[in-house]
């Protein structure tokens, strides 16, 4: 599963984004323990969060000898975590609901995590019944073999990611909370060994990050229905392929409940999620309307924001170049400082607290 048993912490994005920029082959290096200042197995961590979270990409390298797997920073890692990016040390709240939404709105990141805000039919949940589901859903995919043990692993991963830990006889290491649980989006109950997903008008989600989610949620509407072997090989397939973009228009239904949906994936109640459609007009300067006419709650797009134009207005600045060596990463065109309305289609798209003195370096 790749993430060693630990959900990521407060510096471990930077951490990685720092090392793939000075040295694209760091974490394979002898002394990556001693540069990123931690053991074995959260060297692998790091790497493995970088990636599912869009902030690392890998490319193999060729020559006539041999062939290399290099890591470098995407252009929203580089953007968020260099020195003096956006906000490299996740003191913004928009930040973590972004990172939530790298994680959750897409099943060849992190499965388990996706699995359960975009699948799982109810709100309140006991670890039996989410690895009873994934055992399931594993089992209908004939060339999928995963473990009772592993899926243990991955679930308990998932809660520790979003739900506080703070259990009795527990190593200081191990009780260290993941940003992620700032969100609120996992809650214990009274009863015994039971979890709630936490469904509200989540008040600290800005506009700029749903209508960024959005955005990248229309995109992938709008592909070829395909099955998730074809993309990226995850272990499950997608949910609602028959619920795929065929005009301009999405409902509030799809918008609320639709697998991959940024209502669903932010758990948002019906209050606020209309309160946000409600401006979503000018925050995409008319290329977005919502609309009820005749009785039909849904969404008309004229033309789809960019993605990134929404981050640059949220952060207050162009994204940063530069991330992956020369000639190594993809260029970053078509990006513009954002002035009134936003860009909208043509420009490419891009997968995605406390201070900074007392978090864990």
């Amino acid at each position: 599963s790749g993430h060693e048993t630990f959900p990521f912490r407060y510096a471990w994005l930077k951490k990685a984004v720092d090392a793939v920029t000075s040295d694209p082959g760091a974490f394979g290096a002898a002394d990556a323990m001693v540069e990123l200042g931690v053991g074995k197995n959260m060297v692998a961590s790091i790497r493995h969060w970088g990636l599912v979270t869009g902030m690392l990409e890998e490319r193999v390298v060729s020559s006539r000898r041999r062939r290399d797997r290099r890591l470098n920073a995407t252009d929203l890692g580089f953007s968020l975590f260099r020195d003096g990016g956006w906000d490299p040390f996740l003191e913004d709240p928009g930040t973590l609901w972004l990172l939530h939404w790298r994680l959750a709105s897409a099943p060849q990141r992190a499965t388990t995590w996706w699995w359960v805000f975009n699948q799982y039919p109810g709100t309140m949940f006991t670890r039996a019944d989410l690895q009873q589901g994934l055992e399931t859903l594993c089992a209908l995919r004939a060339r999928t073999r995963v473990t009772a043990a592993t899926l243990k692993r991955d679930l308990d991963v998932f809660l520790r990611t979003y739900a506080p830990q703070r259990r009795r006889n527990a190593l200081l290491e191990d009780t260290l909370d993941c940003p992620l649980v700032e969100l609120g989006l996992v809650r214990a109950t009274r009863q015994p060994r039971t979890h709630v997903l936490v469904r509200s008008e989540q008040p600290t989600l800005p506009d700029e990050i749903f209508v960024h989610a959005l955005a990248e949620y229309l995109e992938r509407r709008t592909r070829p229905a395909r099955t998730v072997d074809e993309d990226r090989g995850s272990a499950l397939p997608l949910a609602d392929s028959s619920g795929w973009l065929s005009g301009r228009t999405v409902s509030l239904e799809d918008l609320a409940r639709d697998a991959g949906a940024p209502g669903r994936v932010f758990c948002l109640d019906e209050t606020g999620l209309l309160a946000r459609l409600d401006r979503i007009e000018e925050l995409t300067g008319g290329g977005i309307v919502y609309d009820e006419t005749a009785g039909l709650k849904q969404i008309y797009v004229a033309s789809a924001p960019d993605p990134i134009a929404l981050l640059e207005r949220y952060y207050g600045e162009p994204p940063a170049g530069g991330g992956s060596p020369a000639g190594t990463g993809p260029a970053v065109e078509g990006r513009s400082a954002v002035a009134g309305g936003l860009p909208m289609e043509g420009a490419p798209s891009v997968g995605g607290g406390p201070s900074a003195g007392n978090r864990e370096r």
